[in-house]
């Protein structure tokens, strides 16, 4: 039995749990929160809802979590940080700012305006750390990643304005250049996100995100374990046409650092856009897809006599399907971006398990784009395989997987990507020091070769002239 005082440390932990942290120069933070029922807090208190007197007092509401208006609080499938998101931009149209821009009225801002950061108490609430844990005692990525895009989502709705000026705009992931994992991020340390707008186009803007934690949990000084960046884009919600959003005005030596850097990664994307094309035109000479397909054919032709390291491509696939849900929803009536994310990388992540025969270690997502929006009711069907790996460093071996999203439609008998999502795992030192041998991937037609000559190109490095 738990003792009277076991009881008023545990109420005096309730009641302060989910209080507002000070964000100082940082926007504001929110405390990521375990418990499904409990009330949320952005960068002002708000009074949770008066309880129903004539209800069962006994019965457990389920959708005591509820906000209105429903428009604002789509769903019910939510993570603990995207409740406490949800309810922060819940405020921001209650409450919207008298200096905020009108949606007529375009209005520069400094990437501190926009600045957002999420704390995850990981070292006291065992209930937060429980649903972040994987079976090997850490993170979960796929469940971060997801965290990741919900908090864009919410700082580019600061930066559109938080008031009545975002209502008449739809903001949507449009890609992600890459998710890199710096170090190993432990599911036991308190972490926090921290992002901010970094560049503005005219209807779109990048978002940098960080994962902060400290390599040791004595020690307090902050380290950056994942870096992310996030596109944004603004349409009209009446047209679907791209709208003008608020112009970015750097102001820090270090914000300014970052807005150039984010230039310079838009030139380049055009340029290896131009680079890509050009290189097709050059595959009709069907030399690398001739050296590429030389040893499928004999995976085909002549079996017994293929290489006992190798695979082919086909023969690493594994798919996923579901139905997407309205739990599922964001603000829009789509799908979260952050959500296909998530599914993209689970699959990934147990395609790369079963592949080298340990748990995989992930290194990075590639650049993701947002093709075709996912509704509510889509028959969605995730297929992945491993494209190809990279097996020459013994120490860490690279496994690339391809995650490919179909939106499909049985009545209408069509199947549409959606989006494609590229990641890349190794694995533990200590597996390879066992003997571990990662094979390698071989095509057998024509298209997965080119896949993989486009995965390599895109892959290969290239810099400004």
């Amino acid at each position: 039995m738990r003792s009277s005082t076991g009881k008023l440390l545990l109420l005096s932990r309730l009641r302060n749990r989910g209080k507002f942290v000070p964000g100082g120069g940082d926007g504001f933070r929110i405390p990521a929160t375990s418990c499904g029922s409990q009330k949320m807090w952005s960068s002002t208190t708000v009074k949770p809802p008066s309880s129903d007197e004539n209800s069962d007092k006994n019965s457990i509401d389920a959708g005591s979590s509820m906000r209105k208006p429903v428009s604002l609080w789509p769903g019910m499938y939510h993570s603990p940080v995207t409740n406490a998101l949800w309810e922060a931009r819940r405020h921001m149209f209650e409450n919207p700012n008298g200096d905020e821009s009108s949606h007529s009225k375009l209005t520069a801002k400094s990437p501190s305006r926009s600045r957002t950061s999420i704390l995850y108490k990981f070292s006291s609430d065992f209930v937060l750390r429980e649903q972040y844990r994987n079976p090997w005692n850490e993170i979960r990525t796929g469940k971060l990643v997801e965290d990741l895009d919900a908090l864009a989502g919410t700082i580019s709705f600061k930066h559109c304005g938080g008031d009545s000026s975002a209502r008449s705009m739809i903001l949507v992931t449009a890609s992600v250049d890459r998710i890199i994992m710096k170090r190993p991020i432990r599911v036991d340390v308190d972490l926090s996100i921290v992002g901010a707008v970094t560049w503005v186009g005219r209807s779109s803007m990048e978002m940098q995100l960080q994962v902060i934690q400290s390599q040791d949990a004595s020690d307090s000084s902050e380290s950056i374990a994942l870096e992310a960046n996030f596109t944004f884009v603004a349409r009209d919600a009446k047209t679907g046409k791209s709208t003008p959003i608020n112009p970015v005005s750097p102001e820090t030596e270090h914000e300014k650092l970052l807005w150039k850097e984010a230039e310079e990664r838009n030139k380049l994307r055009k340029q290896k856009r131009t680079e890509i094309k050009q290189e097709h035109e050059k595959l009709k000479d069907l030399e690398r897809l001739d050296e590429l397909l030389a040893e499928g054919r004999v995976f085909l032709d002549m079996p017994a006599l293929a290489d006992r390291n190798s695979i082919l491509i086909k023969d690493t696939s594994h798919e996923y399907s579901l139905i997407c849900q309205p739990q599922q929803r964001n603000i829009h009536g789509r799908i979260f971006g952050g959500f296909l994310m998530r599914k993209a990388f689970e699959l990934a992540f147990s395609n790369a398990y079963t592949f080298a025969g340990v748990s995989p270690r992930f290194l990075e997502v590639d650049r993701v784009d947002f093709i075709k929006p996912v509704d509510v009711g889509n028959f969605l069907r995730f297929k992945s395989r491993v494209l190809y790996t990279e097996a020459n460093n013994s120490a860490e071996p690279l496994i690339n997987i391809e995650v490919v999203a179909h939106v499909t439609s049985p009545e209408l008998r069509s199947s549409e990507v959606s989006n494609r999502f590229y990641f890349t795992f190794s694995v533990r030192p200590e597996a390879m020091k066992d003997g571990l041998r990662i094979r390698n991937v071989v095509p057998a037609t024509e298209e997965e070769a080119r896949r993989v000559i486009e995965r390599m190109d895109a892959e290969r490095p290239i810099s400004l002239p």
